[in-house]
């Protein structure tokens, strides 16, 4: 059912599903498709292009992380981050964290150009930033959702 309403976006249902009164409009069906090909876009683009050439050690990939001095640990765990990022990206209920945290990424990412590549590709990733921010904000009911549910787990 949580699925249901964030996927349709109804008031009604995401009121039952969640316990609240808050009303949530109804998105129109080219506002989710258009949602959702964002999120497969990116997906696609973390997780293919950007994640796992790090994963698996692409020569450009250890040459920045060499000359930025984090060789091959950071490497592996920003390319394990972003593919990461990429799943929760398509994942429903990781659909309102993911965008966040790849949207961190991003913005160290652009720190990182500025302070050691001198600002070269810097534009990148605030572009990706975009995209990540309107995600963020079109799931953002979906972070009550998790919270939701991982506060109802009993504690191991």
């Amino acid at each position: 059912m949580t699925h249901l309403a964030a996927t349709t976006g109804t008031a009604a249902t995401t009121a039952a599903t969640t316990g609240t009164a808050a009303a949530v409009p109804a998105r129109s069906r080219r506002a989710r498709i258009a949602l959702r090909t964002t999120a497969i876009l990116l997906a696609a683009f973390f997780g293919l292009a950007s994640g796992l050439p790090k994963l698996f050690a692409a020569p450009a990939a250890v040459e920045a992380f060499d000359s930025i001095g984090w060789g091959a640990p950071g490497m592996y765990a920003i390319g394990a981050l972003e593919v990461a990022g990429a799943v929760g990206l398509v994942v429903p209920l990781l659909a309102g964290l993911a965008p966040i945290g790849l949207g961190a990424l991003m913005v160290g990412a652009c720190a990182m150009q500025i302070v050691v590549f001198d600002g070269e590709n810097a534009a990148t990733p605030l572009i990706l930033l975009v995209p990540l921010a309107v995600l963020a904000r079109a799931h953002r009911n979906r972070n009550r959702d998790l919270v939701s549910l991982l506060r109802r787990r009993p504690a191991a």
